[in-house]
């Protein structure tokens, strides 16, 4: 591999090559589109004029997400079908949560059917949840990421790949 050094600022180079691929830990710079299989667009960076950077396996994508990363390079395109298991889950039932109508009231007096509220958990983390049914005795709200169940369609295009260790790319 053809290494460049710079001592004033200790930043290392590399000449991008068929080695500069994705892996774990790699500093990616790309665009993405997140779809529903009717083609709705349920999150886009196309229309941005730079494109997102992340590293691969810092938590800032779904692994499923990551997994499509996986080996590409700058310049290469990728649509990837991803199973509810690969994207936001299944719809699971027990994170349905049930509230009596009076309790709820204290915090929202007008609950509605697919009102989207913040709850707090015992450890002081934000959750959010939709609620799903009202009634005079309840109010059911449903913790599933709102895409829990569904298959969706992930687009990415690379612009730029630094490799784990690496702090930059030297551009040819």
């Amino acid at each position: 591999m053809n290494n460049l050094s710079s001592s004033a600022d200790a930043t290392t180079f590399i000449n991008p090559n068929q080695d500069t691929r994705i892996t774990q830990g790699s500093q990616v710079q790309l665009h993405f589109e997140v779809s529903l299989e009717n083609g709705t667009v349920i999150d886009t960076t196309f229309s941005r004029p730079e494109p997102v950077r992340l590293t691969i396996g810092d938590g800032s994508l779904l692994p499923g997400f990551e997994s499509v990363l996986n080996n590409l390079r700058a310049g290469d395109t990728r649509t990837a079908h991803l199973d509810p298991e690969q994207a936001f889950g299944e719809w699971n039932e027990d994170n349905l949560q049930s509230f009596s109508a009076a309790q709820f009231a204290l915090s929202e007096p007008n609950p509605e059917v697919g009102m989207m509220m913040e709850f707090e958990d015992k450890g002081k983390n934000t959750l959010p949840g939709v609620i799903s049914k009202v009634t005079d005795e309840e109010v059911e709200v449903d913790f599933n990421h709102p895409l829990a169940g569904q298959p969706v369609l992930f687009k990415v295009q690379v612009f730029k790949v630094t490799p784990p260790g690496q702090t930059g790319v030297q551009l040819m």
